[in-house]
């Protein structure tokens, strides 16, 4: 099971990532314009280094929803292996059932 404060701290980094999404997608918009001033480009990026570094989407880990562990984790289940495997043995996932061969 993860610590309980590092799944909080991934909660807190999600909602500064909405939180500032706005902000930081138009201040990189002027950064990569070829058109604004050097002066606009470089102020620009200035303004983006002084946001936080928990609004930016690579700081968010990718957990697994039932346990909270950060490895072997399947996007499209939003699980860890262990978990799906757990429940899938158990019949708790549609469409998946334990092979034998």
């Amino acid at each position: 099971m993860a610590k309980k404060g590092m799944i909080e701290q991934n909660k807190h980094r999600q909602k500064m990532v909405a939180k500032f999404a706005a902000k930081r997608a138009a201040l990189k918009a002027i950064t990569k314009n070829a058109d604004a001033s050097m002066e606009e480009r470089f102020k620009a990026q200035l303004q983006l280094a002084e946001l936080p570094r928990n609004g930016s989407k690579v700081r968010i880990r990718n957990r697994c929803e039932v346990t909270g562990r950060p490895r072997a984790y399947y996007r499209k289940l939003k699980m860890s292996r262990i978990a799906l495997r757990e429940l899938g043995n158990n019949g708790q996932i549609p469409g998946i059932v334990k092979s034998s061969w």
